[in-house]
């Protein structure tokens, strides 16, 4: 049966499906399961292997993306994944990344699964088909017109994901889609279309292989480049990282020595004057100045090291 929210009829959405790429039927694959494993591991690693060319051919659009959201979230917006099932689990996991990485508070990044928490490890029946859902869980946010909501896809018709681009939209956000089919609804919603197109997956219709993979590289893409335009590193160190635990303190300590060449005890004064903030240590040790000031320098340049520097007495 449809859902409620979806009013299709069962034979529309089989044939809808059915002309979807990622949903294709490969006849050449009918007998893989007669294979020897190695050989089948061998198919799937050259499957795999195609996907960072889709990629490829789609930077100047994620670029572009990425851009436009650095820009707001340096205005103090925030970045909503919205999706279902893979596509949201995905979603979940960039989002629950970005703190213990960048120091972001959670409230900065925010992944939004159809139906919930439980989705995560289960089934929800019915949500991926409820726009309706898909506004109520934004509606939470009180969106602004600084914030953007990724609606992400594989199919790029999922109306949970659409339903987040088009209610996003209506309260002035900026909104992106990530799809891994050409044409979809979800990138004609959204302000920036990304499309994907890593055509049929192994397993008909297992978008958690080759789609999967293509929107965690995407994903990948746009949380860490934001936050390297919000400053969030210096050079390719992350600066930002925020040691909640001993390997992050650990790396912490790391990161203060390849930026400054100090000693360990240099280092270990500059993170316990700075409150074991990264950033604020290797400014207080290039720059020579105390916990306070490079924590006022660091306030007057936004946030960014480089900026701080230039700026130091």
């Amino acid at each position: 049966m449809t859902s409620a929210s979806d009013p299709r009829e069962p034979r529309e959405l089989r044939a809808e499906l059915e002309a979807l790429t990622t949903e294709a039927f490969r006849p050449e694959l009918a007998d893989i399961d007669r294979l020897p494993t190695l050989d089948i591991a061998r198919l799937m690693n050259g499957e795999d292997a195609t996907v960072a060319g889709a990629v490829a051919a789609r930077l100047p659009e994620i670029a572009a993306a990425i851009d436009a959201v650095a820009d707001r979230m340096a205005r103090g917006g925030r970045l909503v994944y919205a999706g279902a099932g893979t596509a949201g689990r995905l979603g979940v996991l960039d989002a629950s990344e970005c703190p213990p990485t960048f120091n972001t508070d959670p409230s900065r990044v925010v992944g939004l699964i159809a139906g919930g928490p439980d989705a995560m490890v289960t089934s929800v029946e019915g949500a991926e088909d409820s726009r309706e859902l898909a506004r109520a869980d934004l509606e939470r946010l009180a969106l602004t017109p600084d914030d953007t909501v990724v609606g992400i896809s594989a199919s790029g018709r999922t109306p949970y994901a659409v339903g987040a681009v088009e209610y996003a939209r209506t309260r002035g956000s900026l909104t992106l889609g990530l799809a891994c089919n050409a044409g979809s609804p979800l990138t004609a919603a959204a302000d920036h279309g990304i499309e994907i197109v890593v055509g049929p997956e192994l397993l008909t219709g297992s978008t958690r292989l080759k789609a999967g993979t293509a929107q965690k590289l995407v994903l990948n893409m746009l949380s860490t480049i934001t936050m390297i335009r919000l400053g969030k590193t210096f050079g390719n160190l992350m600066v930002d990282v925020r040691a909640s635990n001993a390997k992050l303190r650990a790396r912490s300590h790391r990161i203060v020595a390849l930026a400054t060449g100090a000693d360990d005890k240099e280092i270990e004064d500059a993170l316990t004057a700075t409150g074991g903030e990264v950033k604020n240590a290797i400014l207080a040790l290039l720059a020579d100045v105390d916990g306070p000031t490079a924590a006022r320098l660091l306030a007057e340049s936004g946030g960014h090291l480089r900026a701080a520097l230039a700026a130091r007495p």
